[in-house]
């Protein structure tokens, strides 16, 4: 592991209030550590995977409650620093790629605008140097035409096309690190493949360290250097990517268990026995 991480999380936690106005805890005491490596976060629905990744940068909604020992990044205090320096880090040297650009990407704006508005947001640049690097981001995520690209609207480009777009615009800055929150969950299997060879190369490339959220174990541990289970809002188990078939915790044992095998019987079906002292 990195001597020197650039991200450093401890008993990080995150409640929302409920309809009786008690606090329901999302995130529940997770602590790891990031360097310029690729950081696997896997867990089923509600584990609190995305949560995590959205409290670092501090877009939990503004009704949720964050609290941790330590929320380091590059020795800055996330929880505790200035409003601006903040806003300064997010999308300059920590950006975020969600699951859907169609959510992600305003509708009204030409995908060159927004990638122009991004890197100016963060850079002191003229306009025709921002043009000119925004062609470049484009072209680096491997869109063939970038000038055609740089002009259309999201609804006018693919799935794919569109994701990768917002890859460029989360890279435009040059980020340390980049959040990944399933990018390739709207996009079919050829594409998946296609835009996660973009991000290894791109983190290898410029050094950044990565978070990949994932619901498909099988990706992450193919992709990443490290892997994070989560249930429940806990960290239940933390290995190398090339270690799950020597996974401990019976949570991850069961996810390994559900991932079909060619060649073996699939009847009956495997389920999860889950135990409650998973989320204690």
């Amino acid at each position: 592991m990195n001597t020197n991480p650039l991200l450093v999380v401890e008993d990080l936690r995150v409640a929302f209030p409920g309809r009786d106005g008690s606090m329901t805890d999302a995130v529940r005491g997770v602590s790891f550590t990031l360097g310029r490596e690729r950081l696997g976060i896997v867990g089923e629905s509600g584990s609190g995977k995305s949560q995590t990744g959205r409290a670092i940068l501090g877009l939990t909604a503004p009704e949720g409650r964050i609290s941790a020992k330590r929320l380091e990044f590059n020795g800055v205090d996330l929880l505790h620093c200035p409003a601006h320096q903040r806003r300064a880090l997010r999308g300059g040297r920590i950006a975020m790629v969600l699951q859907d650009p169609k959510f992600s990407l305003n509708p009204v704006m030409t995908i060159g605008a927004q990638i122009v508005e991004t890197l100016r947001a963060h850079t002191p640049v003229s306009a025709r140097e921002a043009r000119a690097r925004a062609l470049a981001a484009l072209e680096s995520v491997r869109i063939d035409n970038p000038e055609r690209v740089y002009k259309l609207y999201p609804h006018e480009v693919s799935g794919g096309m569109g994701q990768r777009a917002m890859i460029a615009m989360m890279l435009i800055a040059d980020p340390d690190i980049l959040i990944a929150d399933e990018p390739t969950s709207a996009l079919d299997v050829t594409v998946q493949l296609q835009v996660l060879s973009i991000l290894d190369a791109l983190v290898v490339e410029r050094g950044m360290g990565l978070i990949l959220v994932s619901h498909d174990l099988r990706l992450v541990s193919s992709f990443c250097d490290r892997i994070l289970v989560m249930y429940a809002g806990r960290v239940v188990e933390e290995l190398a990517a090339g270690g799950l078939t020597h996974a401990q915790h019976p949570y991850t044992r069961g996810l390994m268990a559900c991932l079909p095998q060619l060649g073996t019987s699939t009847h009956p079906l495997p389920t999860l026995d889950r135990q409650l002292e998973w989320a204690t």
